[in-house]
C-alpha cells in the first residue's frame, strides 16, 4: 500500500494534468505541387491556393481514417467550399510565376476542430493522435545498406507514426538493449526495424517493432520499384497498423484505478505522459502521490489487452498485482534519466 504524501496539493492540480500530443504536424500537409494558369498571375495564384486546399483536405482525411471506414460511410467527398472551411493557413514553400502562370509547392495547415466535426457528422471514425516517437533502424539483406537508410530521410514529418532514422548500424535481430543508447536521448521509447529484401525494381520490406519487452512483427510491404517508394510504403504500413490498433469505434469505456510505481520524478513524468497521450485513455486523474508511487484513475476504450499493447509502445508495462492494475517503466531508470 502506497503511503500517501502531499495528496492535497496534487489533488488540487489533478484537473490540469492531462497531456495532449501536438497535432500540428498531423494537420499540416507539406510539398503540395501546384501549376495553374489564368488571365493574370494573381488569378493563377488563387487557383493554386484553392487546388492546394482541396488536395490537403483529401490527403489529411486519408491520413487519419481507414479506407474501410470511408467506404462504409459512402465516401468522404471534398469540394472547394469544404476545403476552404478546413484550411487555417496556406504557406509557400517554393514558387515561381509569370505570364499568367503560377507554379510551386505549398503547405496547408488544416483546422482540427473543423475536420473532426465533419468526420463526426458523417460517423467516420478517425485517429489524429500520433504514436510515440520511434527510432527507425533500416537494415538490408540485399546490400545497399547506406542507400536504404538515406531513403528514409532524417525523419517522417507529419506521419501518424513518427520516427527518427538511426545513424548506427543494426541487424534484423537487434533488441531494445541494442537500440536504447541511440533511442533514449531522442526520447524514443521503442524502435522499428525495416528489413529490406528483394532486388532493384521489386523491393519488399519486413517491418517489426522493438520495445523493452521484446520484438513484435508489424507486417510486410508490397513490392516497390524504388528504395524511396519502399520507404514510403513502410511509413504507410506503420500508419495503417497504428490506426487499426488505436481507433476508438464506440463510446463504451472501462473506469479503473491503478497504482503507478516509479523510482524518480523523470520516471513518473514518463509514466504519466504515456497514459495521458494514449488515444485509448480518457479522464486521466492523479488521486494521490508519494515518493515511490502514485494512485491514478482513468477510463479506457477496448479491452485490457489492447491497452497493454498500446502502453508497451510507450515504454510502460501494465500488469495485475494482487488483482490491482499496476504500471511500471519498461526501461531502466538510468536510461530514462
Amino acid at each position: 500500500m502506497i503511503r500517501l504524501l502531499l495528496a492535497a496539493l496534487f489533488l488540487s492540480l489533478a484537473g490540469a494534468g492531462a497531456v495532449h500530443a501536438d497535432t500540428r504536424d498531423v494537420y499540416t500537409i507539406h510539398n503540395i505541387p501546384v501549376d495553374e494558369t489564368a488571365a493574370t498571375v494573381i488569378e493563377a495564384r488563387e487557383k493554386a491556393m484553392v487546388s492546394a486546399r482541396i488536395t490537403a483536405a483529401r490527403l489529411l482525411i486519408n491520413r487519419i481514417t481507414l479506407a474501410s471506414d470511408r467506404a462504409a460511410a459512402g465516401g468522404v467527398g471534398v469540394d472547394a467550399a469544404l476545403a476552404g472551411r478546413f484550411a487555417a493557413a496556406v504557406d509557400v514553400e517554393e514558387e515561381s510565376s509569370g505570364a499568367g502562370r503560377y507554379r510551386g509547392k505549398l503547405a496547408v495547415v488544416l483546422n482540427p476542430a473543423a475536420v473532426r466535426a465533419h468526420l463526426d457528422s458523417l460517423k467516420v471514425p478517425y485517429l489524429d493522435a500520433q504514436a510515440p516517437l520511434a527510432l527507425m533502424a533500416p537494415v538490408s539483406t540485399a546490400g545497399q545498406q547506406a542507400e536504404w537508410a538515406l531513403a528514409f530521410g532524417e525523419r517522417n514529418r507529419g506521419a501518424l507514426v513518427p520516427f527518427v532514422t538511426a545513424t548506427g548500424g543494426y541487424s534484423a535481430y537487434s533488441t531494445w538493449a541494442d537500440l536504447a543508447p541511440e533511442a533514449t536521448p531522442l526520447n524514443a521509447r521503442r524502435g522499428i526495424i525495416s528489413e529490406l529484401q528483394g532486388r532493384d525494381g521489386a523491393w519488399r520490406v519486413v517491418v517489426s517493432t522493438v520495445t523493452a519487452t521484446g520484438n513484435e512483427p508489424v507486417g510486410a510491404t508490397p513490392p516497390m520499384a524504388t528504395l524511396e517508394a519502399a520507404a514510403d510504403a513502410v511509413s504507410t504500413l506503420l500508419d495503417e497498423s497504428w490506426k487499426q490498433a488505436s481507433i476508438v469505434r464506440d463510446g463504451s469505456r472501462t473506469d479503473v484505478s491503478a497504482t503507478v510505481r516509479y523510482t524518480s520524478l523523470a520516471e513518473w513524468n514518463t509514466l504519466r505522459g504515456a497514459l495521458a497521450r494514449s488515444p485509448l485513455v480518457s479522464d486521466f486523474r492523479t488521486k494521490a502521490i508519494a515518493r515511490e508511487g502514485a494512485i491514478v484513475t482513468f477510463s479506457y476504450a477496448g479491452d485490457e489487452s489492447r491497452l497493454r499493447n498500446d502502453l508497451v509502445q510507450r515504454g510502460v508495462t501494465l500488469s495485475r498485482e494482487d488483482g490491482d492494475l499496476t504500471l511500471r517503466s519498461a526501461v531502466s531508470t538510468s536510461i530514462l534519466q
